[in-house]
């Protein structure tokens, strides 16, 4: 397991009090269930609203070029662009998700790099 999600892990304190798999598992379905449908389970934005909104890879060199810290912003206060012509809308999570939740989020983001 790769540092960042490791200490994101700690932060939520969920390695100790569950095997790190279970933890794994908890941030893979809270991505599943707040960011997939445009995403993708495994980033790529192939999913028809990812396509629809011509959403970024977030595999690729360029989305990980993105700080930390932009990727909080985004998950937390939601975004809309116009990108290539076409509306990309985001909406806020910050009533949903908490600090530690968005850094374990964040380093799942990370896992995705090529």
């Amino acid at each position: 397991m790769k540092r960042a999600l490791m200490s994101s892990l700690l932060v939520l304190g969920l390695v100790g009090a569950f095997s790190a798999e279970a933890a794994d598992k908890k941030i893979e379905r809270l991505f599943n269930s707040k960011c997939s449908a445009c995403h993708g389970k495994d980033g790529k934005a192939q999913t028809e609203k990812g396509k629809k909104m011509a959403m970024r890879d977030m595999a690729s060199a360029e989305f990980q070029k993105g700080t930390d810290e932009e990727f909080k912003k985004a998950i937390l206060e939601g975004m809309k662009k116009e990108e290539k012509g076409v509306k990309q809308e985001m909406d806020p999570f910050k009533d949903e998700l908490k600090g530690p939740e968005v850094d374990a989020l964040v380093a799942y983001c990370r896992e995705f790099k090529k």
